[in-house]
């Protein structure tokens, strides 16, 4: 298992470097030199490479590390070059003689001044490899006779350098976000300025709770870690591969280090990142992406250090405090894990490495995932509409969002396309700009009426005329309210308080009241009629008798409890999402849908993944792949975050 795993992380097209897609096996395009103090400047593939230097030297100041602006020149280095800059004062290369590992500076542009500061002043007061040379020296000063000469200054320390190899890559079904893309060159330089101080911590640790396997890195010549950004599906997929738990976390560490290898590269791992997670707690937590990108690949070389924060609170306490001595000596914003946690009071789940994250996908987030669906068929009564026949904006902002990631909204409906049209203009989704218009593609009056490309009608069918004349003379003998659909019209025998409600709460055309039905019928079309009574008139009395009066010339069909609707036989809004399917040359598997009634059944079961909102009826919700949030609690909203990406 580790060794796929790490073939999935390293091997292969997986890493992406400047938009770019490299593998080990060709040779990539270089990346820029990371700016820090080199003593010969190179580049290895996608690698981003520094020198490691002791606590003696300044960018190892744990206490308090001051970065320069980089300079202009792109070969600059942030501090000043040891091989440029005046000669050191005696004690700083007794610290440097000290160290186990040297420094070798490097510069692309001349220094500006011989007579400028010693290039480490400043620094060095804070340090203890550095207090440690200043002790040796005021002693050895002390022991000498006044008159003795002053010693001979000692000979400069034999460099050992080691390599800082940081490989950034962007999973390959990553959408290319800009902010992602600039986050992986930053990245470029900050692991390796990560690396660095993390490693030169091991020098002189205390704690008792890591694990100590790796702390002589001074035999090697080379030290490497990747670090991957990725969306939440492929870091549950690898979660599921490699540790056998099916769960989101927003980061794991894997190990790579062998013991007792004798090799000169010191493989640490990988460092794999949810990047959508990571958006989530930056959001909860007020920090920016990068903030919260920088803290997780910190926590992520601890662990690769052999810090195990689960284990124990002493563990926990002492990870704590050196993931703040690093963020801290780089002055990156972040929180430490206890109280990153308390902090946090949204639905959560645990995640591997000790954070925790929350469950649910946001708005704003969307754009770190890649679609798992280009379309998405949706139902308006009782799914997209509330229980107040309106769109919410959190289902407004959900549809924006899908859009925006290029997956492409259609209704499929038992209303009018006028009615609709009309019910999401209350939310500016409708038109040219929106997700429904004359000149879009719907399924529309139970999928009697199909609109393709352009908005051209592909699909036409009509209820049989004797079937609508039987259905008006009842509607006119009972008085139970009738609306006959022609198209984008609605007609009526009588004036009815309901029959006003379909268009005033419903959004329905307003039904013209016709005084001869045969007049009607000469002159109109009729795709379907429906009978506007109680739930109990119609499941007693009227389902009951047009079942069995209609069977075999037309359907019955009951989308809402207080509505019953004459159809013509083997028709159904699957039907016409089928018809619509084939127009647009679009397989079922890449179609997700979302409805609530009976006449959404189809529908569901044609869509490769379907959703039936918890006020759904049972029979939907039977054949459904999961079922949401009731209409009232933004059901369509919650299946676009939860299963959509």
């Amino acid at each position: 298992m580790m060794k796929e795993c790490e073939q999935t992380l390293i091997g292969g097209n997986m890493f992406r470097t400047n938009q770019n897609w490299t593998s080990q096996t060709n040779q990539p395009k270089p990346s820029p030199v990371v700016l820090l103090p080199l003593s010969r400047r190179h580049t290895t593939g996608s690698t981003a490479m520094a020198r490691i230097v002791s606590r003696a030297l300044p960018f190892a100041s744990r206490s308090s590390l001051h970065l320069p602006l980089p300079s202009p020149f792109p070969g600059a280095a942030l501090l000043r070059s040891a091989a440029t800059a005046p000669p050191l004062p005696p004690a700083a290369r007794a610290a440097l003689a000290a160290s186990l590992l040297s420094w070798g500076g490097h510069t692309g542009n001349p220094e500006p001044s011989i007579a400028a500061p010693p290039p480490f002043a400043g620094f060095l007061a804070g340090i203890r490899g550095f207090r440690k040379g200043r002790g040796g020296q005021a002693s050895a000063k002390r022991s000498q006779p006044q008159d003795a000469p002053p010693p001979p200054p000692p000979p400069p320390p034999k460099e050992s350098e080691i390599e800082l190899i940081a490989r950034i890559g962007v999973e390959e079904d990553m959408p290319d976000d800009p902010e992602v893309l600039n986050i992986v060159e930053i990245l470029k330089l900050n692991v390796p300025m990560a690396m660095k101080i993390a490693l030169d911590g091991l020098l002189d640790s205390s704690y008792s709770t890591r694990d100590t396997s790796i702390s002589d890195v001074g035999k090697y010549d080379k030290v490497e870690v990747s670090v991957l950004l990725c969306n939440g599906n492929f870091i549950q997929d690898l979660n599921k591969e490699w540790r056998g738990e099916n769960r989101t976390t927003d980061m794991l560490s894997m190990s790579q280090y062998i013991p007792d290898l004798d090799v000169p590269i010191l493989m640490l791992g990988d460092i794999v990142i949810s990047v959508e997670a990571a958006a989530r707690q930056a959001e909860e937590k007020g920090v920016t992406l990068l903030d919260e990108v920088r803290v997780l690949v910190v926590r992520g070389i601890l662990h690769l250090l052999g810090f195990q924060h689960e284990s124990s609170n002493e563990a926990a306490a002492e990870f704590e405090k050196e993931e703040q001595l690093i963020l801290k000596s780089l002055r990156w914003k972040g929180k430490g894990l206890a109280k990153s946690a308390l902090d946090s009071s949204k639905p959560q789940t645990d995640s591997l490495d000790g954070q925790v994250t929350n469950g649910l996908k946001k708005a704003g987030s969307l754009r770190f995932y890649k679609p798992k669906f280009k379309y998405i068929f949706c139902d308006m009564d009782g799914t997209l509409l509330n229980s107040k026949s309106q769109v919410t904006a959190r289902n407004a902002e959900a549809l924006r969002e899908a859009r925006s990631r290029g997956v492409n909204i259609v209704i499929a409906t038992g209303k009018a396309r006028s009615a609709v049209i009309d019910a999401l203009s209350m939310v500016d989704l409708s038109g040219r700009t929106g997700i429904v218009s004359e000149s879009s593609p719907g399924v529309f009056l139970q999928g009697l009426l199909v609109y393709g490309l352009e908005g051209r009608q592909i699909y036409k069918r009509n209820l049989d005329q004797e079937v609508c004349r039987e259905a008006l003379l009842y509607s006119l003998e009972n008085k139970i309210p009738l609306v006959a659909f022609s198209q984008d019209h609605c007609y009526s025998v009588f004036d009815h308080p309901l029959v006003d409600s379909l268009h005033y709460i419903y959004h329905e055309p307003k039904a013209k009241i016709v005084s001869s039905i045969d007049q009607l019928l000469e002159t109109a079309e009729i795709q379907k009629v429906l009978f506007l009574e109680t739930p109990e008139g119609i499941s007693s009395a009227l389902r009951p008798y047009w079942a069995k009066a209609i069977e075999g010339r037309a359907h019955v069909v009951q989308a809402q409890p207080d509505m019953l609707e004459l159809v013509p036989p083997a028709t159904s809004k699957g039907n016409g999402v089928k018809i619509l399917l084939n127009h647009l040359s679009i397989s079922p598997d890449e179609v997700m849908a979302i409805g609530d009634g009976e006449n959404d059944i189809e529908m569901l079961q044609l869509a490769s993944f379907g959703v039936a909102l918890a006020n759904g009826s049972d029979k939907t919700k039977a054949v459904a792949n999961v079922i949401g949030a009731t209409n009232d609690e933004d059901g369509v909203a919650q299946a676009i975050y939860e299963y959509a990406f």
